[in-house]
């Protein structure tokens, strides 16, 4: 679910991370292991973010894979890389149309551990005249023209989003692709436009979501390079979290004089009696922790620039 920063989502709804992915939580039920190694069960979804640029994101799935800590240099087709979905036609997916919409991709029983990304391997655009596979449409474009999306060309079809994901054995492990089309496309200067794969982000959540609201806000450092952060939210009221509800992590981007990245955490909306607490990490700044907010059904909930503050 963190959008700008959460760089890795606002994928969003979710700490649109994206992405942003590392949170204990809560689960429903799910499958373990016998008298083999323990498993999980990874739910993963996709939902995004709105733009004011594009009026259609468009992509074309063929395969959703995930990637083992320590496998990060391992092709796309790696038999080591376990499937969690495969599409006989490709999954035509216009993420511009999942503004606070869980867009399921599909689930997998996983040997417990650490996973480092989830793999989107795309169908490739075609050459010549035909009509791309993954492409948009601007909004200012009144001929609706399909621009070609490309992948860094070192990432062939695959857009690798980074974690980590942590399946924890016996439950459902609910994680949402938070695709902030903001931050995850770029425009090259020439007309073309590319993925920006730390641009889509990963948030872990304590279920799916039928209904969610996001708290959003902007990571940012002008004295140091803070690599990445993880971000994570929890109840606080009548229910206080000692593990989060949404959690990811986000990649600083240096833009306009400082290390920055947006990011958007998808949460079920606040009662009465709830409300959430959002906390910052990164190495070498001080923890971040905002004041208890509220979330209202399908509504961004902004907590502005959030500087964050050097270690002594």
């Amino acid at each position: 679910m963190f959008r700008k920063a959460l760089s890795v989502v606002k994928v969003s709804t979710v700490l649109a991370a994206a992405t942003v992915a590392l949170l204990q939580l809560q689960g429903c039920g799910g499958s373990g292991g016998s008298s083999t190694a323990p498993t999980g069960t990874l739910k993963l979804s996709i939902t995004d973010k709105m733009s004011d640029d594009f009026k259609n994101v468009v992509i074309s799935i063929r395969e959703v894979r995930v990637v083992p800590a320590g496998r990060e240099d391992a092709p796309d087709n790696d038999p080591g890389l376990p499937v969690v979905a495969s599409f006989a036609t490709p999954r035509v997916i216009d993420v511009m149309q999942l503004q606070f919409v869980q867009q399921a991709l599909g689930d997998v029983v996983l040997p417990a551990g650490s996973y480092s990304q989830v793999r989107l391997i795309l169908e490739p655009n075609p050459n010549g005249q035909q009509q791309p596979a993954n492409y948009l449409v601007l909004k200012s474009d009144l001929t609706n023209a399909r621009i070609p999306l490309t992948t860094p060309s070192a990432q062939q079809s695959g857009l690798k989003v980074l974690g980590p994901i942590e399946i924890i054995p016996g439950i459902i492990n609910a994680v949402m692709i938070d695709f902030d089309p903001n931050t995850a496309i770029v425009a090259r200067g020439n007309g073309d436009y590319n993925f920006k794969p730390t641009g889509i982000r990963l948030v872990r959540m304590s279920s799916m979501l039928t209904q969610f609201g996001s708290i959003s806000g902007t990571v940012s450092s002008t004295f140091k390079d803070w690599s990445s952060a993880t971000v994570s939210v929890k109840r606080r009221g009548a229910i206080n979290d000692a593990d989060p509800i949404a959690a990811g992590r986000i990649f600083a981007n240096y833009t306009s004089g400082a290390w920055q990245s947006p990011f958007a955490a998808f949460v079920p909306p606040s009662s009465s009696t709830i409300s959430y607490k959002t906390f910052i990490t990164a190495n070498g700044f001080r923890l971040y922790s905002s004041s208890a907010v509220s979330v209202m059904q399908s509504r961004t909930t902004d907590l502005g620039t959030i500087p964050l503050v050097k270690n002594p």
